[in-house]
C-alpha cells in the first residue's frame, strides 16, 4: 500500500530498524531513533541484475512527494543501465536529490503560492529575496540553513547602514521558514529563533499607515494569539486617536457610557489639560466589552497579575513586537499619524483634528481658538469608526466582531 503524509508522520519507533515500502523500490526505514530515512533498491539489467540500494535523505526534509520524484529520476537512470548509487557517488545525483530543496527553488515556489495571493504590493519582498536571500543562501537546501546563516545575511545589510532592512529581511525569512515547517521541509525556523530586538529596533516610518496597511494590520491583530483584551486596545487606539499611556491607565470612572465620552484628567495628559474623547459607537462597544472582561477592576486595562494595578506600559509594545504582521517597520505611534493623515485627506477641519490629538496649537490661533468641537469632532470620529470598518472588512477571514452595530441609532 503506497505511503501517505499522515501515515509517514505516525509511524512508530521499534526497538530494531524496520522499513516501508511506497512502491517502485522506494520505501522509508525507520531507525528505533524516530530517524526515517528515504532509500530505493533496485536490479541492474533486469531480474537477474545486480541489486543496490541508493539514499536520498532523512522525511521530512525530503517530503514524500520529492522522494517519488527522485525515484522516478533514478529509474531513469536505471532504464538506461546506468547505477543511480554509483552516480551519487560521483555527484551526478546532486542535481536530482537538491533541486527541488534548495532555498533558491523553495522560496520561488513560496513566493508564487503565498506571497503573491496574499500582497497587494509583493515588489519589496521580491528585492528582498533578488537582492540578500538568495545570493548568500540560494544554492543551499532548505533543511540546512542555521541561526548562523541568516545572520550572517542581516549582518552584511547591516554593515552597509541598513538596520531597517535587515529586520524586514529577517521577517521575511521568518514567514518564509514557517511555510516550510507547514509543507513539512524542516522542523525548525532559524529565523524565528533570533528575536527582531537583536537586529535592530523597530522605528516610526515618520509617514501614516496606507488603507490597505490599516486593514491588514487589524486582521493580523484579530487572528494573532494574544488576549481579547489587547486586541481591543489596539484597535481603540486607533479609533480613539488617544496616546498609549492615556489608554493605559484609563479608569472606568473616566468613561461615560450614556453620554458616549471619555473624560481623561489634566494629570494623565501630555500638557496637564484635561481631556474629552467623544466615543463612536464601535469604541462604546468595545468598552462594554473590555468591562465585562475586567473583573470589577477600576481600570480598564487591569493588570495580568492584579486587579488593582494597569496593565503594564510595555505590555502592547511587547504583543507588537511579537506580532508576524507584513506591515513595513510599524510602531504603536503610527496609530495618530494615520488617523490625523486619512482625516485630513478626507476634508475635515484642522482644528478638529488637532483637537481629537490633544495637540496644543501656538501662536495667535491658538490663543483664540478655544473651542472644544465636540459635536464636530463625535461625527468625525464615526466616520473615522467607519472608514476603519471598511479596511477591515476588505480581504476579512477571520470573526473579529460587528462593533457598534447593535448602538447605531436607525
Amino acid at each position: 500500500m503506497a505511503l501517505t503524509d499522515t501515515k509517514l508522520q505516525r509511524l512508530p519507533t521499534k526497538e530494531r530498524p524496520y522499513q516501508l515500502a511506497d512502491g517502485g523500490g522506494l520505501f522509508v526505514a525507520v531507525h528505533p531513533t524516530g530517524k526515517k530515512v528515504w532509500r530505493l533498491q533496485y536490479r541492474l539489467g533486469g531480474r537477474a541484475g545486480q541489486k543496490e540500494k541508493v539514499t536520498l535523505g532523512e522525511y521530512p526534509s525530503f517530503s514524500l512527494a520529492d522522494a517519488r520524484r527522485w525515484r522516478d529520476e533514478c529509474r531513469v537512470l536505471i532504464a538506461r543501465g546506468e547505477s543511480p548509487a554509483r552516480a551519487k557517488r560521483d555527484g551526478k545525483l546532486a542535481a536530482i536529490e537538491g533541486e527541488t530543496n534548495t532555498v533558491r527553488a523553495f522560496a520561488e515556489r513560496w513566493f508564487e503560492s503565498v506571497v503573491k495571493p496574499a500582497y497587494d504590493d509583493p515588489r519589496n519582498i521580491r528585492r528582498i529575496l533578488d537582492k540578500d536571500v538568495l545570493p548568500a543562501i540560494g544554492d543551499q537546501q532548505v533543511f540546512e540553513i542555521r541561526i548562523d546563516d541568516i545572520l550572517r545575511i542581516t549582518d552584511a545589510i547591516k554593515a552597509r547602514g541598513a538596520d531597517q532592512m535587515a529586520l524586514q529581511t529577517r521577517n521575511t525569512l521568518k514567514r518564509m521558514f514557517a511555510y516550510a515547517i507547514a509543507r513539512g521541509k524542516v522542523q525548525f525556523n532559524p529565523a524565528a529563533a533570533i528575536e527582531a530586538r537583536f537586529i535592530a529596533v523597530a522605528r516610526s516610518r515618520d509617514v501614516a499607515l496606507s488603507t490597505q496597511e490599516v486593514g491588514k494590520l487589524l486582521r493580523g491583530i484579530y487572528q494573532a494569539s494574544i488576549k481579547r483584551q489587547q486586541k481591543l486596545a489596539l484597535h481603540l487606539l486607533i479609533l480613539c486617536m488617544v496616546r498609549k499611556s492615556e489608554l493605559l491607565e484609563a479608569q472606568w470612572a473616566e468613561i461615560d457610557f450614556d453620554k458616549a465620552e471619555w473624560a481623561i484628567p489634566a494629570e494623565r495628559m501630555k500638557k496637564d489639560k484635561a481631556h474629552l474623547v467623544p466615543l463612536s459607537t464601535q469604541a462604546v462597544a468595545m468598552f462594554e466589552e473590555l468591562r465585562a472582561l475586567s473583573s470589577g477592576s477600576q481600570w480598564v486595562l487591569p493588570s495580568r497579575g492584579s486587579l488593582r494595578k494597569p496593565i503594564s506600559k510595555s505590555t502592547l509594545n511587547t504583543v507588537v513586537r511579537g506580532l508576524d504582521l507584513d506591515v513595513q517597520d510599524f510602531v504603536i505611534h503610527d496609530f495618530r499619524r494615520t488617523a490625523s493623515t486619512h482625516l485630513h485627506e478626507a476634508g475635515f477641519n484642522t482644528d478638529w483634528v488637532e483637537k481629537a490629538l490633544a495637540h496644543e496649537q501656538k501662536g495667535v490661533r491658538g490663543v483664540y481658538n478655544r473651542a472644544e468641537y465636540l459635536s464636530q469632532r463625535r461625527e468625525m470620529l464615526q466616520w473615522w469608526a467607519d472608514f476603519v470598518d471598511t479596511q477591515i472588512e476588505h480581504g476579512r477571514k477571520v470573526v473579529i466582531g460587528d462593533f457598534g452595530k447593535g448602538h447605531r441609532a436607525a
